[in-house]
């Protein structure tokens, strides 16, 4: 199944691109994302609560038109709405507002009995700094708790979403990693709850060498391929890198590695055409 992503013009429009497209999707049977991209304060009111009332209106109005089109054509219902600076105008991100209005959507989405999308690692800052962890992890864990279905955006965000960062990539893709962990919940197996290493440690012996321990070493715990958990000797020996610099050299050792993926020198070879001819028949300014 394709999907699309289906913008409306908010406040309150749903325009003829926007909806042309929804129609075509519609008639082919394809999923659609009907998400409104709401900067509150300047294409909705300021409050949460009214940031979410104009989100399931719009949500509903591009959905509703999918089912005249073709009753039964899949839809997601779509959230993405940002607060805003007042000093400057510009988007912000990492604030609880947005995240209020995540968790909203995410309970009206159940309750219609859609599925919903929402979230990622979302940041306004520049660089792979400290502000963009922040605000990416106060993304991210709501987009998690929240129970999204269909997360866009989850890795590399920068700039509001205007840049695209290799550190970014790398950093975010961890996270996801550890967050796939957290939302996998308790392990309640016969190995999870573990009675019989309890029942077997004597009080006030550690646990270091049990045989519960050292069968579960290597998956016990998400391991982090970018955090440096040493001591602070070793981190000096290893060069004093930050996370940045560290995701640095992961992401440029993966491109000097990276295998292109096997295809039939056919199939490529029709593939090249296929795009030499396209390209051919588009107006010169698209060439």
């Amino acid at each position: 199944m394709i999907l699309s992503l289906i913008n409306a013009n908010s406040p309150l429009v749903w325009d003829a691109t926007m909806l042309g497209a929804a129609r075509a999707y519609a008639e082919a049977n394809q999923a659609t994302l009907m998400t409104p991209f709401i900067l509150a304060g300047a294409m909705a009111p300021v409050t949460a609560a009214a940031v979410c009332a104009q989100t399931l209106a719009e949500s509903l109005g591009g959905m509703t038109f999918c089912q005249l089109v073709r009753p039964g054509a899949p839809v997601v219902l779509g959230s993405f709405a940002s607060s805003m600076s007042m000093q400057s105008g510009a988007p912000t991100f990492g604030t609880p507002e947005p995240a209020l209005v995540l968790y909203a959507m995410a309970s009206l989405a159940r309750r219609l009995g859609v599925p919903f999308r929402s979230g990622g690692s979302l940041c306004a800052s520049k660089i792979a700094d400290a502000q963009a962890a922040y605000e990416s992890a106060a993304t991210l864990q709501p987009t998690v708790l929240a129970g999204v279905n269909f997360v866009l955006h989850a890795a590399g965000w920068l700039e509001g979403g205007l840049a695209i960062g290799y550190e970014k990539f790398i950093l975010d893709a961890d996270q996801c990693g550890m967050m796939q962990v957290f939302a996998q919940g308790i392990d309640l197996s016969e190995n999870g709850q573990a009675v019989d290493a309890i029942l077997a440690n004597e009080p006030g012996v550690h646990f270091l060498g049990s045989a519960h321990t050292l069968a579960n070493f290597e998956t016990a715990f998400y391991r982090s391929e970018i955090a440096d958990n040493n001591s602070f000797e070793k981190w000096l020996e290893d060069g004093s890198l930050d996370a940045a610099q560290r995701a640095n050299l992961i992401w440029k050792k993966m491109l000097a590695e990276y295998q292109p993926p096997e295809i039939d020198p056919g199939v490529d070879e029709a593939l090249l055409e296929f795009m030499a001819r396209k390209k051919a028949s588009m107006p010169d300014a698209f060439v």
